[in-house]
């Protein structure tokens, strides 16, 4: 899984850039601190979350990471914004207004809170993804501490991860070839079926993967990452980010 051409290759993108060359511990250190820094910022502070905006906007710029790209990326989370969206119309009272629906104040600043700190944790995760191989976070949680199964696990989802979405693009042939249209609602029973059928296939390859690795003498651990530490300059770079939000969040508290 070396370089871009394991799973995951999709999300890294190449680039000569200093935020590529930090230390990939730093960067899963400085996103998961950035991410709770702004789920401590207050809903009410608008400021705030364009100010965090704002700054992973610059990072994205200086991994020259393209918006476009980056910003499609970030469409992973509009699924589970659909949720945030009822938030206003399932709400309790006060209600307030807006043209002709009767809306949830509650259910507004709770839509709002989801909507805009998911989104700015969803994109810190896809710049972090972006200017990281999968090779190498996996490396740095390993230099984390992180337990050595749970970091197992991590590995062989994102391996087999590819090897069932392979699975997936071939039943869905199949089914094309067969004369299937699964774009009607009358061909779910359809898709549930592939569904099934690929649950099914998934479960059998793990365990015949798992009974020959067994069978090899695995032990439930992954090889153990180099000692190296991460320089000093590369842990003050990467947690300018958590830090720069954590002052926002702080300054928001303060204002509020």
């Amino acid at each position: 899984m070396a370089g871009g051409h394991g799973p995951g290759r999709g999300l890294f993108v190449p680039a000569d850039s200093g935020v590529h060359r930090l230390a990939p511990e730093c960067k899963v250190v400085a996103t998961v601190l950035f991410v709770f820094a702004v789920v401590a910022t207050p809903r009410e502070a608008f400021w705030a979350f364009g100010l965090d905006a704002a700054v992973l906007v610059a990072v994205a710029l200086a991994a020259r990471v393209s918006l476009r790209r980056w910003l499609r990326r970030c469409l992973v989370e509009v699924p589970f914004l659909i949720f945030a969206v009822f938030l206003p119309f399932l709400g309790t009272a006060p209600f307030v207004q807006v043209g002709p629906l009767t809306l949830s104040e509650p259910g507004l600043w709770g839509a709002w809170n989801i909507a805009v700190k998911g989104t700015l944790g969803v994109a810190a995760s896809a710049l972090l993804t972006a200017t990281t191989t999968v090779p190498d976070l996996l490396r740095a949680l390993e230099r984390l501490r992180v337990p050595r199964a749970v970091v197992a696990i991590a590995t062989f989802m994102i391996r087999y991860g590819e090897v069932l979405s392979a699975d997936l693009a071939r039943l869905r042939i199949a089914r094309i070839a067969r004369g299937d249209d699964p774009r009607w609602i009358w061909q779910v029973r359809a898709l549930a079926r592939t569904a099934g059928a690929l649950f099914v296939r998934a479960y059998e390859r793990g365990e015949r993967v798992y009974v020959a690795m067994l069978a090899r003498g695995y032990g439930f651990g992954v090889p153990v990452a180099d000692g190296a530490r991460a320089p000093g300059r590369s842990w003050a770079t990467a947690l300018a980010l958590p830090v720069s939000a954590g002052v926002v969040c702080a300054a928001a508290m303060v204002a509020g």
